[in-house]
């Protein structure tokens, strides 16, 4: 019954996570778009770090990092598209790690699709409120969301975390062993077991 009962609140506990994640991080992405607009208008630049980081007021067309200046509308529906599909992994998933990382995924692209909405004079066609000058790009902490989300992502591919609890990326190595596989464990935390070659 207590098992039960954990299950049924895990997807709730998970669900929780997800909009405490998001919520917090589209506050802090908005509110320093209204601040950076705020402070920053009239071509005002801030040195923060010397030759690596400034506060400059740039309203992006384009894509994060100021990819695709060209491309608003396109990006705009990208990042529509995006935004469902986080949503559909993060429901699908039983990871609390892999529900971290789709959060701040979704929060960073939802928080400059509202950019989208909000600063549109056409169709999807309105900019980005970019501040954190780089020297080589201008981003925002959307972008930073997004950044750190994909390294996450990555991670744990490359660990091959399960997405789902008793599943897990299965390895086929080619060794001079005739009909022999790997086998992967689904139990959290077990190895990869390797088959050995047979003593000649």
């Amino acid at each position: 019954m207590t098992e039960h009962i954990q299950r049924q609140r895990r997807p709730r506990t998970r669900a929780a996570v997800f909009a405490c994640i998001t919520a917090v991080a589209l506050v802090a992405d908005q509110l320093t778009k209204v601040l950076a607009q705020t402070y920053l208008a009239g071509h005002r630049s801030v040195r923060v770090i010397p030759n690596m980081l400034s506060l400059t007021l740039v309203h992006n067309p384009g894509a994060s990092l100021g990819m695709g200046p060209n491309m608003t509308w396109i990006i705009a529906l990208l990042a529509i598209v995006a935004c469902i599909v986080l949503v559909l992994l993060a429901s699908k998933t039983d990871s609390m790690l892999w529900t971290v990382w789709f959060a701040l995924a979704f929060a960073g692209a939802f928080g400059n699709l509202i950019d989208r909405f909000a600063y549109a004079d056409g169709f999807l066609n309105g900019k980005v409120v970019d501040f954190l000058d780089y020297g080589w790009s201008v981003g925002n902490v959307a972008d930073i969301f997004l950044m750190v989300a994909g390294v996450g992502i990555v991670v744990m591919i490359l660990l091959m975390l399960a997405f789902i609890a008793g599943t897990a990326f299965v390895i086929k190595l080619c060794l001079d062993i005739p009909n022999q596989d790997v086998t992967v464990s689904t139990k959290p935390g077990s190895a990869i077991v390797l088959p050995t070659a047979p003593e000649q």
